[in-house]
């Protein structure tokens, strides 16, 4: 039987969730990937992350309850895929940047904007609670195997911090 995440599971610190997301599948609408790359960021004193100068428009989501989608566009053309975590107020999300297909499982899309077009996950899906969502949640899963800790990719501040995970043997 399959078990989707509950918000207690999000409600970690955010380093813990991003490690331990590693392994869970995604699941949106038709679309499952096991979780292969996830990277940490946290508002209160992260500064490579969005809520670090406070709470806007955009970042409401990451200072409200934990389990909820994340989902930002950049660069003009792509969406990428956050997961809240931490207590409501913490500001805290793990973007996903990678998955292995369940149906196609030698397939795996590595980038979130990749990952994001692949599945059809774009902005209409963003402040979403996964814990209660009919088509879009995380399935419980073994724990990742061999998991690789470096830093973070793509950021220019605070990117010297390990906060990127990825285990290539998720079964």
């Amino acid at each position: 039987m399959d078990f989707r995440l509950d918000r207690s599971f999000y409600s970690r610190h955010v380093v813990d969730v991003a490690r331990d997301l590693l392994g869970k599948e995604l699941f949106f609408h038709d679309h499952r990937g096991i979780i292969i790359e996830t990277e940490a960021y946290r508002g209160a004193d992260d500064p490579a992350s969005h809520a670090f100068n406070g709470p806007t428009a955009r970042t409401e989501v990451m200072f409200g309850p934990p389990g909820f989608s994340y989902v930002y566009f950049i660069y003009g053309m792509y969406n990428c895929l956050n997961i809240v975590a931490e207590p409501e107020g913490q500001a805290a999300a793990v973007l996903i940047r990678g998955v292995r297909l369940v149906d196609a499982p030698f397939r795996k899309i590595k980038g979130p904007g990749k990952l994001c077009k692949e599945f059809g996950i774009t902005r209409e899906h963003n402040f979403l609670d996964l814990t209660v969502e009919p088509d879009f949640y995380v399935l419980d899963g073994p724990p990742a195997k061999n998991i690789s800790v470096t830093p973070r990719i793509g950021i220019s501040k605070n990117s010297e911090i390990a906060w990127r995970f990825v285990s290539e043997d998720c079964d």
